[in-house]
């Protein structure tokens, strides 16, 4: 008799389904936000020209993210003025020209290494046609480097100081950490000694923060700050640990 009525239960469950799907938000045809949060309306008038091109890296795990900044460099600055290549390692068939891009003595790799060197004390007769930057999560970011010799070979620098970011919405290992887009502004900022790029292409990001606290996020403070101060409720990995503990033995 359960069984029956279970059967029953069922059955006018799927008889009082919808017949039509539900409606979908109209999503932008650039941002792929929905229109209510769109931050299409805040990327510069005139999309912006560096003097090098902007090589992203990108785990394909970061494509799925629906708050990435990465949308934001591609569209703010002009066209060709950044390419995404996906992948987990790099170059393959598919990568068409990167192979040639990563060997050239004229592309440079912003990654922490050992071996990177300060931003600020690069030659100022430098030429630099290709900035690199590994579009993902940290632990995503490391595997990607330690998965190509070539981008081990290359030349590095690093961002020496660090900067408070502004992407408040989301949790960052450790202070000083930025986002994807804001390591290329800081980055473009000192090759080109021009603060035009963070003073337009941080405005998308700013609008992005203040829509979805809007919409009901919540300001992260970074693992470091949160460890430091107490608040973080989560395990923290063996690495992570030992990062932030040698950081406090300095203080």
């Amino acid at each position: 008799m359960a069984n029956n009525e279970e059967v029953d239960n069922v059955w006018d469950d799927m008889v009082n389904l919808p017949a039509d799907p539900p409606e979908m938000r109209q999503l932008c045809t650039l941002c792929k936000r929905p229109l209510n949060v769109c931050w299409c309306n805040y990327l510069p008038k005139v999309r912006l020209k560096p003097k090098c091109k902007i090589i992203l890296l990108q785990h394909p795990a970061e494509e799925k993210r629906s708050l990435r900044t990465a949308p934001m460099l591609t569209l703010g600055l002009s066209e060709n003025s950044c390419t995404v290549y996906k992948g987990k390692k790099f170059p393959t068939r598919k990568h068409i020209g990167l192979w040639d891009i990563l060997n050239s003595k004229k592309s440079v790799l912003l990654y922490p290494s050992s071996k990177a060197i300060n931003m600020e004390n690069l030659p100022k007769d430098i030429e630099i046609n290709n900035l690199v930057l590994l579009d993902g999560t940290w632990p995503q970011a490391k595997a990607i480097y330690n998965n190509t010799p070539l981008l081990q070979a290359m030349t590095h620098v690093k961002l020496l100081y660090k900067f408070e970011s502004h992407y408040i919405i989301r949790t960052q290992p450790t202070d000083g950490c930025l986002s994807t887009l804001e390591t290329a502004i800081e980055a473009l900022t000192i090759l080109e000694n021009d603060q035009t790029y963070k003073n337009c292409l941080l405005k998308p990001l700013n609008a992005l923060c203040d829509f979805q606290i809007k919409h009901g996020a919540v300001t992260h403070q970074s693992k470091e700050f949160r460890k430091r101060n107490k608040t973080y409720p989560k395990l923290i990995g063996r690495r992570l640990q030992q990062t932030l503990d040698i950081k406090d033995e300095c203080v």
